[in-house]
């Protein structure tokens, strides 16, 4: 089990465990961390913005027991962000590494997303309740910039796995002149 550091600072909240609710979990991360010095635009907010999307999404596809809610706390601690996104269905664990998808899959990418993205992350039973907490940290210098050994292609990683995600979540089979119109998503 992950060690838990100290918080400095931390927030959390329970949403409805809908699309709706996974949507305001994002928006609500990406807003704290815009508050805490991490602007919008910053590679550590995109960064942890992408994360919880996609942590958010899996509980409310994956993790959704009708008329319970998920979980969400960011904490920063010691430099490291660690995002958790708690559920209340034990049967479906993620497995604890991304499973190999092919080209042609429409589902299983989050878990890659997150693997690429984070510099750890797992799966820890809830403890006080049934249900599956899945992590992911993100070591960051004070400046918002993300602390990694990896090595990002141009212009950023960031910036390709969120056009990636984007493809992925439902631009798959549009025309290129819709994609010039932005998100649409309320």
């Amino acid at each position: 089990m992950p060690q838990h550091l100290a918080p400095e600072r931390e927030f959390t909240m329970r949403f409805t465990s809908t699309s709706r609710g996974a949507r305001l979990a994002r928006r609500l991360v990406s807003h704290r961390l815009n508050e805490r010095g991490h602007p919008y635009t910053s590679p550590v907010n995109e960064t942890l913005t992408l994360i919880t999307a996609e942590l958010t999404a899996n509980a409310v596809r994956h993790g959704h027991v009708p008329g319970r809610d998920f979980h969400v706390q960011l904490t920063l601690a010691e430099g490291t962000f660690r995002i958790e996104v708690t559920d209340t269905l034990t049967e479906k664990r993620p497995p604890t590494s991304p499973p190999a998808t092919d080209s042609l899959s429409e589902s299983g990418r989050g878990l890659l997303l997150v693997a690429a993205l984070a510099d750890d992350w797992g799966v820890t039973p809830r403890r006080a309740a049934p249900g599956k907490t899945v992590w992911a940290q993100l070591h960051a210098r004070t400046k918002g910039h993300p602390h990694t050994q990896r090595v990002a292609p141009e212009p950023t990683g960031v910036d390709l796995l969120l056009a990636t995600s984007s493809l992925l979540r439902g631009g798959l089979g549009s025309r290129p002149e819709d994609a010039s119109h932005g998100d649409r998503r309320p």
